[in-house]
């Protein structure tokens, strides 16, 4: 009889130690009404970032200055000239201010003593002249560019004297041979001439303050006063006249900018479409 309990007690402990373990090994499952949001892991907090004023677009742009200013200088042209050339001599001062952006008011002021030597004549011319106007510039520079591409317009005037050194008469029968020249020094004085000018040109910065620049000249005489039985072939300033109305001209110049005041220039305003 005691055999037999101890057994009976020996498989009731057997099948309650394996329902134990069975309870232990069987999965939890998630309740359905569990949200998928309730399962995400919470993120860590997002550090603060200082956020520094954007810079505005002004500040980025570097302002652009124009000086202002007198420039003068020399023509090279006529100075040199007399160098290779023993019947010239002359010099020719240039100089302008700049007025607005685009205008300059431009002047030169120049002495020639000039000897022609033609075929039929020999003459002297000597004078004075001046010439004032103005340029537009024409080139958009730039930061910190002060280039010049200019076409302007001046109204000279000149005073001036001749001297016929000699001359030969026109001989229509070569026949005989030519006629010799006859020796004059007859001297024209209080002679005087004015005219306009169209021009062109270029003046170009090479160091600090120093231009150097050319110009073409288109010019077309007003008024001109001439002695009798001789015409002024030159006129200072003019240059030859081809016993006409029209002459062309010609200069080389480096000159010095003197600034007076600069003038700061807004920047365009882009417009947003």
């Amino acid at each position: 009889m005691k055999h037999t309990l101890r057994s009976f007690f020996s498989i009731c402990l057997l099948l309650s130690l394996t329902l134990v373990q069975g309870q232990e090994t069987t999965p939890i499952k998630s309740d359905p009404k569990t949200t998928k949001t309730d399962q995400i892991i919470p993120e860590a907090p997002i550090p603060l970032v200082e956020i520094k004023p954007a810079l505005k677009k002004n500040d980025s742009i570097p302002v652009k200055t124009d000086r202002y200013g007198v420039r003068v200088g020399v023509d090279l042209y006529k100075l040199t000239r007399a160098l290779y050339d023993k019947n010239y001599k002359g010099i020719e001062l240039v100089g302008d201010y700049r007025l607005t952006k685009k205008y300059f008011l431009a002047a030169e002021l120049g002495n020639e003593n000039k000897t022609t030597d033609d075929d039929r004549v020999n003459f002297t011319t000597k004078g004075s002249y001046i010439k004032a106007g103005f340029d537009y510039n024409a080139y958009e520079n730039w930061l910190d560019m002060e280039n010049i591409i200019s076409i302007g317009m001046r109204y000279g005037f000149s005073t001036f004297n001749q001297q016929l050194n000699s001359y030969r008469i026109y001989n229509a029968n070569p026949y005989f041979g030519e006629v010799p020249v006859i020796p004059s020094g007859k001297k024209f004085d209080g002679l005087s001439a004015s005219w306009i000018e169209v021009v062109a040109g270029v003046k170009a910065k090479v160091f600090n303050n120093v231009f150097v620049g050319f110009s073409l000249r288109l010019n077309r005489l007003v008024t001109n006063k001439e002695p009798e039985n001789f015409s002024n072939l030159y006129i200072p300033g003019f240059n030859r006249t081809y016993d006409g109305s029209f002459g062309v001209g010609f200069n080389y110049t480096v000159t010095y900018f003197v600034p007076i005041y600069k003038k700061k220039v807004a920047p365009k305003k882009v417009e947003k479409k």
